[in-house]
């Protein structure tokens, strides 16, 4: 059964949230402490958390920071904090989603699916779709040249889509539609920071290429070395 560990120091709100995990058929656990979170989760990886920004012990931010370090297990974050800046941040360290309090029920159980589907739709033996790029699905990894990228689930994603059609202009719109399963908290600014930091890390395993085109005023594209 899919285990699904809910990180949220509000009770009221875990327990609608386990209750509704439990109706949509997951094994659910909750804890309301970010370090009793971040020790849980190192130790036996859930299928997916959910992880509340403001928890005691150890933020929400940190703990998928640290969690990061280790494992690609999904990660939806739940927050009341709605500035883009902290959206943007949660996404450029990992998580796989964002959800703002105050939320339906229904809509966290309808993203959990998702991201859950997506993981399992990616899962696949390593590919090589252009010279000296790999990509393990399976494992949520990459390299470059034989050198580990050490990417995010969202810049793998945007990696695995741009290779997927080497020399294609995505615009951000249609990136948005093919590496996010559920964009509805998304913009196209979280797109350019990704990229930016996917590049970087190409540049960084292969200096002096720059593997990923941005084409003024209409998207990007992965450029066949």
């Amino acid at each position: 059964m899919t285990r699904v560990l809910v990180v949220e120091d509000d009770p009221d709100i875990a327990r609608v949230l386990v209750n509704y995990l439990l109706h949509a058929g997951y094994e659910a656990e909750h804890l309301a402490d970010g370090r009793e979170a971040l020790a849980r989760i190192l130790a036996a990886p859930p299928d997916l958390t959910l992880l509340d920004v403001m928890l005691p012990g150890l933020d929400g931010m940190e703990v998928l920071r640290q969690a990061r370090a280790v494992t690609q297990s999904p990660v939806i974050m739940l927050t009341a904090r709605v500035e883009e800046v902290d959206r943007l941040l949660g996404l450029e360290l990992g998580a796989d989603d964002y959800v703002c309090k105050p939320f339906s029920p229904r809509e966290v159980i309808a993203r959990v699916k998702a991201v859950l589907r997506r993981n399992q739709s990616t899962a696949g033996a390593p590919s090589s779709p252009a010279p000296g790029l790999m990509l393990d699905a399976t494992l949520w990894r990459a390299s470059l040249r034989g050198q580990a990228l050490n990417l995010t689930r969202r810049e793998f994603r945007l990696l695995q889509v741009l290779s997927g059609q080497a020399g294609r202009i995505f615009s951000r719109g249609r990136l948005l539609e093919l590496a996010y399963d559920d964009a509805l908290d998304v913009n196209e600014r979280a797109i350019d920071s990704h990229i930016k930091n996917l590049r970087k890390k190409l540049a960084a395993a292969d200096p002096g290429t720059d593997w990923i085109r941005n084409v003024y005023g209409v998207g990007y594209s992965l450029e066949e070395k």
